[in-house]
């Protein structure tokens, strides 16, 4: 299948829609391997952009170098180390940056632009050094509102898994924030 692969690139730089048959025959898997780490809401994303990264690099493909699938995997790697880079950059610029919160009355704005602000930093500098596992299902669990079955379904680990998970970062988010409580999603129970 490596020769008929490496000869559908070659057939894709004078007739690019033949380069539909290599999506369609590792589409499923790249995404698989993606949402396996990242859960099937990016693996849509990255495998797409996967693809299209292949696509543009088609005339740089080598064949004696190896085969178009491990080429692609290399490519969804590389995408997946991006998006880990932009994220862990994202709670950097999170653990800098002062408090923001949109309060009814002046008071309450204030106090909660206070708390934010004591907690924000060392929130943002607990959340990053979670492990990937860890900060996907409490991100998943306060930031979009999924119930654990949700959770286990998008990660695609067992639903005990979920739990266990919260539970230790709930531990180390109370070590990490001491007496503050950020009532993060409801996950200060």
């Amino acid at each position: 299948m490596a020769t008929d692969d490496a000869t559908i690139i070659v057939r894709s730089a004078h007739h690019p829609e033949s380069f539909a048959v290599l999506y369609d025959r590792y589409f499923g898997e790249i995404h698989r391997y993606i949402a396996a780490r990242l859960g099937t809401q990016i693996a849509d994303d990255l495998a797409a952009e996967t693809f299209l990264v292949a696509f543009r690099k088609r005339h740089a493909f080598d064949p004696e170098r190896g085969a178009v699938r491990p080429w692609l995997y290399g490519i969804a790697t590389n995408l997946l180390a991006q998006h880990r880079r932009s994220e862990t950059r994202r709670l950097e610029a999170l653990q800098r940056a002062p408090g923001e919160a949109a309060q009814d009355g002046h008071e309450e704005r204030v106090t909660t632009k206070v708390a934010a602000a004591n907690v924000q930093g060392p929130l943002a500098a607990a959340l990053k050094r979670l492990s990937d596992g860890d900060r996907d299902v409490l991100l998943l669990v306060a930031l979009a509102d999924l119930s654990y079955e949700e959770v286990a379904q998008t990660l695609g680990i067992p639903f005990g898994t979920v739990g266990s998970r919260l539970n230790r970062v709930r531990k180390k988010l109370r070590r990490a924030l001491g007496s503050v409580n950020p009532m993060i999603g409801g996950l200060d129970g």
